[in-house]
């Protein structure tokens, strides 16, 4: 449905998966939900309704997650753990058994963005996808390596030195027909061809 040119940006639908056995039995309080949601209203223009699920370590449990919350109509889908290579670690086999496209660019750009700060970055098997109209991405554990892989990195003077993966996440999302995501610059600055920019609307 188009909307009048004074709405102002989209609103937007996310999905957002924090996977872990301990926080989702309640031994520790979970730090991944609260990270991703305090980024992407820091980063996003868009009014945002988030999803928000805590799940164990399972590897149907997660698939089944991301399948419900594609048909529920989030438009980017974000999860967060359960990435490395240790025996409860499958989120990433989870997300390709759903997938109807891979994004291998995202994964290699979030390792190498680690890789600035710690050797073990390595060891990270995060992969992105595309099913349906959704973009299902993985990003690390911890709340500072999320931000670091979502923004990227920058001097002292705040120029951006290395893009993060969310400067191309809003064109990947118009080209699968989502909603048209504006970002704050200041956090995150989107990347799109000129022929693909609107006009600010509101």
């Amino acid at each position: 449905m188009n909307q009048p040119l004074n709405a102002g940006p989209e609103p937007v639908r996310i999905g957002i998966v924090s996977i872990s056995d301990r926080a989702s039995a309640g031994v520790y309080q979970d730090q991944g939900l609260p990270a991703l949601q305090d980024w992407l209203t820091r980063a996003l223009k868009n009014p945002i309704e988030f999803e928000p699920r805590l799940i164990p370590d399972e590897q149907a449990t997660i698939s089944q997650t991301l399948i419900e919350l594609v048909e529920a109509g989030c438009s980017l889908v974000l999860t967060t753990g359960g990435t490395g290579p240790a025996l409860r670690d499958v989120t990433p086999e989870a997300t390709l058994a759903v997938a109807h496209k891979e994004m291998p660019g995202f994964g290699e750009q979030m390792r190498q963005i680690s890789l600035t700060f710690v050797p073990t970055a390595i060891l990270s098997r995060q992969v992105a996808v595309i099913r349906d109209q959704s973009l299902i991405i993985n990003l690390p554990g911890q709340p500072k390596a999320i931000a670091e892989t979502l923004a990227g990195l920058k001097d002292a003077d705040g120029k951006q030195q290395v893009n993060g993966i969310f400067a191309a996440v809003p064109y990947c999302i118009d080209l699968i027909g989502g909603p048209y995501l504006e970002t704050h610059d200041e956090v995150c600055q989107a990347f799109r061809p000129k022929s693909a920019i609107r006009p600010p609307r509101g």
